[in-house]
């Protein structure tokens, strides 16, 4: 208990350090580069009263240090901002104000979030199945017609962009046959059933090219493990064939798998922009998307910071549910 314990402090101290180096590199990408940055935050648009009061805001006349530092007590402890006729306080964390709406980029990013978190916690099941499943029955049937026709399934889902994927699904399912409506997001709350049929293609289209990535990890890593002495071992005693598959082979492979899931599910919040956008999904890709083409900077770092938090976090998550499956990192 007291290694697994030491371990866990090791990781909240890595993803501590991991998470303040991300907002430094964050900072220093989009508020200490050459140029404008007041104007460039404010647009294109605003009067010279208005670029002086976002500079004001931004601190621009401070040193970077001391910039960076009331940045991290925006997110600490809250900050105050000037709205020209009244002085708004944003609570902690506080990400910032927005430019184009005088809305805090944290009450934005949280009416977002939901519609990512939700495609992908449905794609992560629907790829975890389908690539882990695919994968699986790939090395159980090495070097038969059924391994062959897998692996070029797997290859094409591998090389085929999410974008197309998707526009094809919705032509077949949604034009042709006419199976399901076009997509159109729905709350959980209002309608769970409308919600789950509304997103069914979304997630497929996320899914089916995920999936790709985890049949190939899978495959690799139970040929692997089915090569080990052990499990000669299995089959000298007798045991069957898909006892030592189900049972042991699986297991030993599952290391990589929950490593890879930990990764894409915390890029796959921010990474979902083509998704998102192709189905017309109101969640935190197509709010990026949007605020880059407006120059919301407070609003793009805000997203940014908050899509490096959930790669962080699922990555010490994946490396904590490693060691659970693997006792022996705890002692490394």
């Amino acid at each position: 208990m007291n290694g697994f314990g030491g371990f866990l402090l090791r990781r909240a101290a890595g993803t501590f350090i991991t998470l303040l180096a991300v907002s430094v590199l964050v900072y220093v990408v989009f508020y200490a580069t050459p140029g404008n940055v007041a104007q460039i935050t404010c647009g294109p648009r605003c009067s010279p009263e208005q670029v002086h009061q976002v500079a004001a805001q931004l601190r621009l006349d401070d040193p970077l240090y001391l910039r960076y530092f009331h940045f991290l007590q925006g997110l600490f402890a809250g900050q105050d901002y000037s709205t020209g006729t009244s002085v708004e306080h944003c609570a902690a964390p506080c990400l910032g104000l927005s430019y184009q709406s005088d809305q805090q980029v944290l009450t934005l990013l949280l009416a977002k979030l939901p519609v990512s978190l939700s495609l992908v916690a449905g794609a992560m099941v629907l790829w975890l199945v389908i690539g882990v499943g695919t994968g699986v029955l790939s090395a159980w049937r090495r070097g038969r017609l059924s391994e062959r026709v897998l692996t070029v399934l797997t290859l094409a889902g591998w090389a085929t962009p999410v974008f197309v994927l998707g526009l094809v699904l919705m032509i077949v399912v949604c034009g042709e046959l006419q199976l399901l409506p076009f997509p159109q997001y729905v709350r959980f709350g209002d309608d769970p059933e409308q919600w789950a049929w509304n997103l069914l293609l979304p997630w497929l289209s996320l899914a089916l090219i995920e999936a790709a990535a985890f049949a190939r990890l899978t495959r690799s890593a139970m040929l692997e493990t089915l090569a080990e002495d052990h499990i000669r071992t299995f089959r000298a005693y007798g045991v069957g064939e898909r006892a030592i598959v189900g049972r042991h082979a699986l297991r030993g492979a599952l290391a990589p798998v929950i490593a890879l899931n930990a990764n894409n599910v915390g890029s796959a919040i921010g990474g979902a922009v083509l998704t998102e956008t192709l189905f017309g999904l109101p969640g935190i890709g197509q709010e990026l998307v949007h605020a880059v083409k407006v120059v919301d900077l407070p609003v793009v770092v805000g997203m940014v910071l908050v899509v490096a938090f959930f790669v962080v976090i699922a990555n010490a998550v994946a490396d904590v549910l490693y060691a659970l499956a693997d006792r022996r990192v705890v002692l490394a």
